[in-house]
């Protein structure tokens, strides 16, 4: 595991000081990895990320915001490294109001000069110049409020370049405390302001004295000459010469000054040019720098630069600025494109999509470029889910080619090399054996994240509809988050503005976004409709429709998927709808994704239980016959786990996470898994009935073993290399015994354990059948067994041509029942070998068919002669003693029915007799009625 990055440090910031929206420089260590992980910039207190612009992991430039702090640290904050700390600090200063005239490093608006006299903003031309303080005195702002003035200098106005200004009210506002020496010297500033407006004329006069003086002088010798003489000719003459020296005067000024004036106008026409091309500068230069800024990708600057143009040009008359503010609007409209096509190109991250959408609403571009950046987006992701779709269908198919092309050119032995390589997986059910392989369920449960730690091996060995389910939801997961986040800043208009201030650009958005709420909603349902039926078409196509399955369908499914890889799927489907759920997405929305998961639980659990039932079926072939002390295999065993370790495997599906229903809700699954229980119990009571009454070739019992502990009085079941058919049945029987009375109870519990509907209904008719099985098997025992021992009786009594009329005295208890005796000891041996727990049973019945015969054949007889009587009742006597333990009410009717039908014993002698016959027999097969003596009893009372 990685170790945590350090959090970001702030060791230094250029400039650190200036004046709200400064561009500052912060350097320092742990920054962000990247643009995404930075979160959070704050300066003096105030919120700077919208600004911001990650350069490195040193380095971050941004705007200082307007801070109500004059002084504060900066504080970085990121994903990686957490909330950061700042050794430096940033001072914020309050902004001077600047005068037209005076110098400033920042370029003011001057369509928007701030009036002092006002405190406010006045629009006037950008031309007009005038003096901040025309007094030029300290100017001391009076208390008299606005509306006073207003109403004693009705009609008249303080500002001094208004033709209706007031001396009077400019002095109460201005200088209401200024001493009468300040006011003094007031007024002689004035006046030098308007002897300066002169200083221009009387320069040109002084330049031209000089020639003024002698054009003087010569007028007054002129008029002297005239004097002295009086005569006309005189004057005539001097008037003539007069004359044509003025116009030689001329005619030399000119030819002086000519080239002098020419250049002057010359200097002063390129003068003003320049004047005009420096102080318009910002508009002719500014189509070339609005290009080089798109290219550079400085966004805000050409944004600046146009808004100032706007205001400045934006309703000239002047032709040349028309002219050139015509080159900005192309150019801004050429911006507008490429920002467009910025907006809606996919893949696109959130904040370049909100910056993009503030760019353009900042440069008023037509329409709305949120919608169209949110309709994009839409159609973006559905292409991606089928895109995902297509692309695993294309994989599919060319591997399904590959190895049947593979198959058909191979020889036998490179064909099964090739069924055992991964790849042919893909597609096959890999689904382990309940029983030996469950431990590998653990390891396709996932945790909360969808970076699991699995190799690429894995990849190999899920099926293509598994793989596909979880790129298609990583993907949605991926990218709805960013598209919901998208329509929220939308509808709160803070796509436009990161604080609570109102514009009209946020009223305009919240507007639209109430009108385009529905819209916005069956886009919302439109991609999860897509979720859903494209999952569906991969894992459930039975649920969709046939013009739906030809659109979400077409896999090539060899076999269904098994319960485990169900139960992954959902697991990757619930997390997906818990990614979306955090989103706060309205539930109505993702009620679709609730109700495919709980269509994947009920087929996760019907295939579960299907699979299961094939697996009992399959425990006839694991039967090795192995005794344990209890008479009984492994196979109740093998049985009851396989059915706990599916419904383990159940486990997470049957549970229901916050917001989903129960998986049992509808009848009909309540139905369908009942059944399926039900067939998987009698799925294993065929079992039982396949395995004892196959015949004695089908059977492998190489491995037949029994209790060493067990008597074995004939040495058969080690002698012997496989088991009868009375064996099995025995230990079918005990087999049967032990899932009635503790496997089918133990499986009810879990039932109910893990929610099962209809447990009772289970219970009951797997009882039953239980039941039908055991009686049929014993019934079938018994005949096996009971049959040839009532069969010898008759024969037995009547060999040697014995007649009941006349024999002779009875010397003891004949073969034929000692016979029987020994068969009923064998049968015993047999059974107790087994299972001590069938004895009883076993016996009991063998008894009463012994009785029952007995009893008929003795009231059969038509008379017994006084020895015949004797021998009958010593028979019958001997039998029905030395069985005392296993009689029943029915076979001690029979017994009583076989007396009854014989003469009663008239003397004592011949019931001495008997007595002592009796105790003959007992004497002399003491040995072998030992198993009908105190073992025997200890098993009765249990």
């Amino acid at each position: 595991m990685s170790r945590a990055r350090q959090p970001p440090l702030v060791t230094g910031i250029s400039p650190n000081e200036g004046i709200s929206w400064t561009k500052v420089t912060i350097r320092g260590e742990n920054l962000g990895t990247g643009p995404t992980d930075l979160i959070g910039l704050t300066i003096c207190g105030h919120n700077c990320l919208l600004t911001a612009e990650w350069m490195s992991a040193s380095k971050i430039v941004c705007r200082v915001g307007q801070a109500k702090n004059d002084k504060g640290d900066i504080i970085v904050t990121t994903k990686s490294g957490g909330r950061g700390t700042s050794t430096v600090s940033f001072k914020l200063l309050k902004p001077e109001k600047i005068g037209i005239l005076d110098q400033s490093a920042v370029w003011v608006d001057e369509m928007n000069y701030y009036d002092m006299r006002t405190d406010r903003n006045k629009g006037i031309p950008p031309l007009s110049l005038r003096p901040a303080n025309p007094l030029g005195i300290e100017i001391d702002k009076g208390r008299f409020p606005q509306k006073d003035l207003e109403s004693l200098f009705p009609g008249m106005s303080a500002d001094f370049t208004s033709e209706n200004f007031s001396a009077a009210w400019y002095l109460i506002e201005n200088h209401s405390t200024t001493s009468f020496d300040q006011l003094k010297t007031a007024v002689v500033n004035l006046k030098k302001q308007a002897n300066k407006k002169n200083e221009g004329s009387l320069a040109y006069v002084k330049g031209g004295l000089s020639t003024f003086f002698e054009a003087q002088d010569a007028l007054s010798a002129i008029h002297q000459k005239l004097e002295a003489d009086g005569t006309e000719k005189v004057e005539g003459s001097m008037t003539q010469k007069l004359e044509n020296v003025l116009n030689r005067a001329s005619n030399t000024a000119d030819t002086l000054f000519q080239e002098v004036l020419g250049r002057k106008d010359k200097a002063d026409s390129t003068r003003n040019a320049l004047n005009v091309l420096q102080r318009f500068k910002f508009l002719f230069n500014l189509p070339l720098n609005i290009e080089r800024n798109i290219q550079k990708g400085d966004y805000d600057v050409v944004i600046n630069d146009y808004e100032k143009a706007k205001s400045l040009f934006g309703k000239t008359e002047v032709q040349v600025f028309k002219k050139y503010y015509a080159e900005v609007e192309t150019r801004i409209e050429a911006l507008r494109e490429l920002l467009l096509d910025k907006l809606l190109e996919t893949p696109s991250t959130l904040h370049d999509q909100k910056r993009y959408i503030r760019y353009l609403s900042d440069l008023h571009a037509p329409g709305d470029p949120a919608w169209q950046c949110i309709g994009a987006q839409h159609q973006w992701i559905l292409q991606l889910m089928h895109n995902c779709k297509e692309s695993y269908h294309a994989v599919s198919c060319q591997l399904i080619r590959k190895i049947f092309l593979t198959l058909a050119f191979s020889t036998l032995s490179l064909g099964s090399a090739l069924l055992h390589s991964p790849m042919l997986d893909l597609d096959s059910d890999v689904r382990p054996s309940p029983i030996g392989h469950l431990s590998q369920t653990a390891s396709l449960k996932r945790g909360s994240s969808f970076q699991s730690g699995r190799d690429d091996a894995w990849r190999y060995k899920a099926p293509q509809q598994v793989v596909f389910v979880e790129k298609l939801t990583k993907l949605v997961v991926s990218q709805l988050p960013n598209f919901w986040k998208l329509w929220i800043s939308y509808v709160n208009g803070s796509l436009f503005s990161e604080t609570a201030e109102k514009s009209g650009q946020m009223e305009r958005s919240k507007k639209n976004a109430r009108q385009r709420q529905n819209d916005f909603k069956k886009m919302i349902q439109e991609v999860m409709h897509s979720l859903v039926k494209l999952i569906r078409g991969a894992l459930l196509p039975f649920s969709l429709r046939e013009g739906e399955l030809r659109q979400y369908g077409g896999w090539e499914m060899k076999s269904e998927l098994s319960g485990q890889w169900l139960t992954h799927v959902i697991q990757t489907v619930r997390l997906s709808s818990e990614s979306l759920t955090a989103l706060e997405i309205p539930n109505d929305m993702l009620q679709i994704i609730q109700d495919l998961i709980l269509d994947l639980r009920v087929r996760c659990i019907i295939v579960t239980l299907q699979h299961t039932a094939e697996d009992i079926k399959r425990l006839a072939e694991k039967e090795d016959w192995v005794v344990d002390n209890e008479g009984l295999t492994s196979l109740p065993s093998q049985f009851e786990q396989c059915i706990i370790h599916s419904l383990q495997s159940l486990k997470t599906v049957l549970d229901c996470k916050p917001g989903e229903a129960s998986v049992f809700q509808q009848q009909k699954t309540q139905e369908d898994v009942c059944q399926l229980s039900i067939g998987i119990m009698q799925g294993f009571i065929d079992c039982l009935e396949q395995l004892s009454t196959k015949p004695d070739g089908d059977i492998d019992t190489s491995h037949l073993s029994v209790d060493v502990s067990s008597p074995d009085l004939f040495g058969s079941i080690h002698e012997e290399s496989s088991l009868s058919s009375e064996q099995r049945l025995l230990i079918a029987l005990s087999n049967c015994r032990y899932l009635e009375r503790h496997t089918f109870l133990n499986i009810a519990e879990h039932f109910e354990k893990h929610g099962f509907q209809g447990v009772d209904k289970i219970t009951q008719v797997s009882m039953e059948s239980l039941k039908e099985l055991d009686q049929r098997l014993f019934e079938m025992y018994i005949e096996f067994k009971a049959d040839p021992i009532v069969g010898s009786l008759e024969p037995g009594i009547y060999a040697g041509y014995f007649d009941w009329k006349d024999c002779l005295v009875p010397t003891g208890v004949r073969n034929y029942l000692k016979e029987a005796l020994v068969n009923i000891i064998a049968v015993h041996a047999e059974v107790f070998t087994i299972s001590k727990d069938l004895v009883p049973r076993v016996m009991s019945r063998v008894v009463e068919a012994v009785s029952e015969e007995l009893s008929r054949l003795m009231q059969c007889v038509s008379s017994f002669s006084k020895n015949g009587a004797l021998q009958a009742k010593l028979e019958i006597c001997a039998l029905r003693d030395t069985v005392a333990i296993y009689l029943t009410p029915e076979s001690k009717s029979s017994f009583k029915q076989a007396l009854e039908a014989l003469p009663q014993l008239s003397s004592g002698t011949d019931r001495k007799l008997l007595e002592e016959l009796l105790n003959k027999f007992k004497s002399s097969m003491h040995l072998q009625l030992t198993c009908f003596q105190a073992s025997s009893s200890a098993m009765m009372k249990t």
